[in-house]
């Protein structure tokens, strides 16, 4: 069913609940948040244990190094505060067995990223920054022309 809003455009109520409710999930997850500090980089995402594999009290170095306490010890098991969880990434690159922590976040840009053991982490931000880097080269120096222009007299 469809209602004709000011604009005279009909929109459907389903899509508009929907857009409530992630509003308000944005507005409280902000909430929760601010009295922590942390600057929030990832806004879309997910976390996911696998029990099957978590070693939970023999380590608990995933709630340790949270930085927002979204990991935590209950009934003898992890569980996640999903609206404290920012996706950095620090459970998995603390956790001793592989694929255990699954994180899926989106960047800003729209990309998509997905990761569950430690050794991903440090490649994943290697390609970042490589990105980055060349994104600065290609700032200051568009073609080769540019580049030659530039340094070509000091080496004559």
């Amino acid at each position: 069913m469809a209602y004709k809003s000011k604009d005279n455009e009909s929109s459907d109520i389903f899509s508009l609940l929907l857009e409530t409710s992630k509003k308000e999930k944005e507005r409280k997850r902000a909430e929760l948040l601010k009295p922590l500090g942390i600057k929030e980089f990832f806004v879309e995402g997910s976390i996911k244990i696998d029990f099957k594999t978590c070693r939970g009290v023999e380590c608990k170095l995933c709630i340790d190094v949270c930085p927002t306490h979204a990991l935590y010890w209950q009934l003898g098991k992890v569980e996640i505060t999903e609206e404290l969880c920012i996706y950095c990434g620090a459970c998995v690159l603390a956790c001793i067995v592989d694929d255990c922590i699954f994180i899926t976040r989106k960047r800003p840009t729209g990309e998509t990223e997905r990761f569950s053991k430690p050794g991903e982490i440090p490649k994943l931000f290697n390609s970042i920054n490589g990105r980055k880097r060349k994104e600065r080269v290609w700032a200051i120096f568009p073609s080769a022309k540019s580049y030659l222009e530039r340094y070509l007299p000091h080496f004559c």
